[in-house]
């Protein structure tokens, strides 16, 4: 599962420097709504418009297998294993004030105070 980590942090980065070298297609939100050529007006198969689906794709494909390993239990070397396990081995308290005996409440030890004046 690190694997894939890593691969998504590779594949997200060359996702950034791919969206940073395309050719701005114009307008932005200064177009005034009009959408009517979302992709540019030359050459709408380019390869970095390509690549850049193709990461996208990628991205979301090892997202949902991270996540899918995650469900299943692809690694029980996390630690909710253990904190599990320390909650089955705690006591469950009783609803009604049973026979459980409470801890014994920790000794104070005095506190010394600051005499200084600042």
């Amino acid at each position: 599962m690190l694997f894939l980590i890593i691969l998504l942090i590779i594949i997200c980065v060359a996702l950034g420097l791919f969206v940073l070298i395309q050719n701005p297609k114009g307008g932005g939100l200064a177009t005034g709504g009009t959408g009517s050529n979302m992709f540019g007006v030359q050459r709408t198969g380019d390869v970095l418009e390509k690549g850049t689906w193709v990461l996208l794709a990628l991205i979301v494909v090892v997202t949902l297998s991270i996540t899918t390993m995650a469900k299943s239990g692809g690694s029980n070397t996390g630690t909710g294993s253990r904190i599990q396990e320390q909650l089955d081995k705690a006591p469950a308290p009783s609803i009604l004030g049973g026979q459980q005996t409470a801890p014994a409440p920790a000794t104070a030890t005095p506190s010394t105070t600051d005499t200084t004046k600042k």
